[in-house]
């Protein structure tokens, strides 16, 4: 059975016993774990799925807090700096930057669609015929350190279908292509860069500014919604992994559509 916390009402004698539920897999088996050096309440999840060890109700920090801790993400995801976001949630600079770096497992390909077009006894297998590819550049530190974002998404449906982060040379595509082996794509529709050239058969690709206007629009998505992105700004990243993390999360939960 589930701990239980009794709740108080101040002009009755009646206690309610409430169940204690965990912040991260909302289980009520939940056990008393002794006692916090301030005297407070620990709390254990007997959840053998969850990955949270243990748990208090009321943190005196508030960086420690599941909700808090949620904001974070979500600021770092809609335009919103680093210290911007400190001073908004009245928490450390530190404890935004330890909550972004936690290992989240971020795909660099869209799985969720990749199963969507695997065969079934009824169903042959679906590919993706036509893919738009392009580049977007960033920097780290300083403007001498390019980072560049490589993806492609589905011409008809918008899709991203995979993305790659390094630097502006052809070893980007390669690894791109090899991501995007799964789907079969036929045709892709790039700009004008050399490695298309190099890489990809001269029947595969096409050339033109025309049929690339949906990755485009996707890159303008980017600079507007993640800050380091913007073209004209003094929030740049300091760090090539962190620079990383947020382009990937922001891709894996707004593109991918998974809970990260």
């Amino acid at each position: 059975m589930g701990a239980l916390e009794p709740v108080k009402f101040s002009q009755t004698t009646t206690t309610v016993l409430e169940p204690v539920h965990c912040p991260t897999c909302e289980s009520t088996n939940i056990v008393k774990h002794g006692k916090t050096a301030e005297g407070k309440q620990r709390y254990k999840c007997h959840n053998p799925e969850c990955t949270r060890h243990s748990f208090v109700r009321e943190y005196s920090y508030r960086g420690y807090l599941p909700t808090v801790k949620q904001q974070i993400c979500e600021m770092a995801l809609n335009g919103i700096g680093i210290r911007d976001t400190a001073r908004v949630l009245k928490i450390s600079p530190t404890t935004v930057l330890e909550e972004l770096k936690k290992d989240r497992h971020l795909e660099h390909v869209n799985r969720p669609l990749l199963e969507q077009l695997k065969p079934t006894s009824a169903i042959v297998v679906k590919h993706i015929k036509e893919a738009e590819a392009d580049e977007m550049g960033s920097f780290v530190h300083s403007k001498q350190q390019e980072r560049w974002l490589r993806h492609a998404i589905d011409h008809q449906t918008g899709y991203v279908l995979a993305y790659v982060l390094a630097d502006h040379t052809d070893q980007a595509l390669v690894e791109l292509k090899a991501l995007l082996e799964p789907f079969g794509v036929q045709t892709f529709y790039t700009d004008g860069w050399g490695a298309y050239a190099r890489l990809v058969d001269e029947d595969q690709y096409v050339v033109g500014k025309w049929n690339t206007q949906k990755i485009e629009r996707k890159h303008l998505t980017l600079r507007t919604r993640i800050k380091r992105l913007a073209r004209k700004t003094i929030c740049f990243s300091k760090s090539e992994w962190l620079h990383d993390i947020v382009i990937g999360l922001f891709i894996n939960r707004y593109e991918f559509g998974r809970a990260v």
